[in-house]
């Protein structure tokens, strides 16, 4: 009897299937993740939170490191697409920044990729942790090049893009430090007011750097609120 063929179409369907359930196992890991030390996560309370056998689970992940690898380089793909579309976009170098920013800290943010996990690079085998680095790099590279463009347009002030660079990024990824899914502000709305207000400081006119949110309509209020946040958390650490 001849072997059945399987169709590009339903290897393609299967991929997807496939890629589907390990989202659904990271977005069960992820409050994990906030909750407990990663030293002391275990294979099978990420199956029960799941809603798996221990061996399900194995057979999307082989351990707590691919786990924590898929999380972070998934998230990296998602910033480097999000990097993509903003430098061919057909805006200024402020709104181009701007949407660089706000898909960054939506995607560090989104409990679905298990933001937590964005701070445990270090908990990673270095077999892991290479091409994770090498993707961060170009990555801050392309951000580094957006905020050069602005200077050079003379949208942005003089300054190091270099260090500018990885204060931004430094500032969007300490965010999961103290972002609560449960706060009163969303990843979206704290993302929106970061990009309005770390902008502003590379702007050579910043009065020309607008809002384009519902966050417009209480910036104080909003601003109050992550200072709060941040405040919260300094306390509690």
């Amino acid at each position: 009897m001849p072997l059945k063929r399987t169709s590009k179409k339903d290897s393609s369907r299967a991929e997807r299937r496939y890629l589907g359930r390990r989202l659904q196992i990271l977005r069960a890991a992820g409050k994990m993740f906030r909750m407990q030390s990663f030293a002391d996560m275990k294979m099978r309370d990420i199956a029960a939170a799941a809603d798996l056998s221990p061996a399900n689970l194995y057979n999307y992940f082989k351990g707590k490191h691919e786990l924590l690898f898929f999380c972070q380089d998934n998230s990296l793909d998602r910033m480097l697409t999000a990097l993509r579309t903003a430098r061919i976009a057909k805006v200024s170098a402020a709104e181009k920044l701007s949407m660089v920013i706000e898909s960054h800290l939506r995607c560090v943010l989104d409990e679905v990729e298990g933001s937590a996990a964005h701070l445990l690079t270090s908990q990673l085998p270095p077999r892991f942790q290479r091409p994770l680095l090498l993707k961060r790099d170009r990555y801050e590279e392309g951000v580094r090049q957006l905020i050069l463009a602005g200077i050079q347009s003379g949208e942005f002030v003089e300054c190091d893009a270099a260090l500018a660079t990885r204060a931004i990024l430094g500032a969007l990824n300490w965010s999961v430090r103290w972002f609560s899914p449960e706060g009163a502000l969303t990843a979206t709305q704290i993302a929106e007011e970061f990009a309005h207000f770390l902008i502003r400081g590379l702007m050579v006119k910043p009065l020309a750097f607008r809002r384009h949110s519902p966050v417009r309509s209480a910036p104080h209020a909003v601003s109050n609120s992550i200072s709060r946040a941040i405040r919260t958390q300094a306390s509690a650490d």
